[in-house]
């Protein structure tokens, strides 16, 4: 056998089967839904978590905490993460960032943090700076370019008077 003769049997999409097509077909009557029951009517349907009446697992545990799905998720990167990885003049941004795996999962905003030393002269982009990490790009020679990101936004829940009118 050669490799060219390995994908000869295998198709890439099974047929559909056609169901409810006469007694010869394997799939006719019923059409493979058995005789009664909840599930052999059309439009039947339950919800993934439905566990036959019992109370859900997802009702039973008890909720903890606070989860903010509108909070902005920041990514941080350290100075002397860009200290290793990172020759003197480069650019530093999200882009170069994610190639050297140093922030490769999903942020909506990018953060340098000033753990560590720098010596080199780096021209860095991000959407954040802590003090320190200013400092330390600026004492070594290096600039800095903050990247505006979604503004915040802020609810007024108290409307003055003029706004009532």
């Amino acid at each position: 056998m050669n490799l060219n003769e390995v994908n000869e049997g295998i198709t890439k999409f099974r047929p559909r089967k056609r169901l409810g097509r006469g007694p010869g077909s394997g799939q006719g009557k019923t059409g493979g839904r058995g005789y009664n029951g909840q599930r052999s009517r059309a439009g039947h349907g339950q919800s993934v978590v439905f566990q036959g009446g019992t109370m859900p697992l997802f009702r039973r545990l008890p909720k903890r905490g606070f989860n903010n799905r509108n909070a902005v998720k920041v990514g941080s990167v350290n100075v002397e993460d860009l200290e290793l990885n990172f020759d003197a003049g480069s650019e530093v941004n999200s882009e170069t960032l994610r190639v050297k795996n140093l922030a490769k999962y999903s942020y909506d905003q990018l953060k340098i943090l000033g753990n560590g030393e720098l010596t080199k002269a780096l021209n860095v982009s991000a959407h954040r700076f802590s003090e320190t990490a200013k400092e330390k790009i600026e004492k070594a020679g290096g600039t800095i370019t903050v990247i505006p990101g979604p503004a915040p936004v802020v609810k007024n829940k108290q409307r003055s008077a003029k706004d009532r009118r």
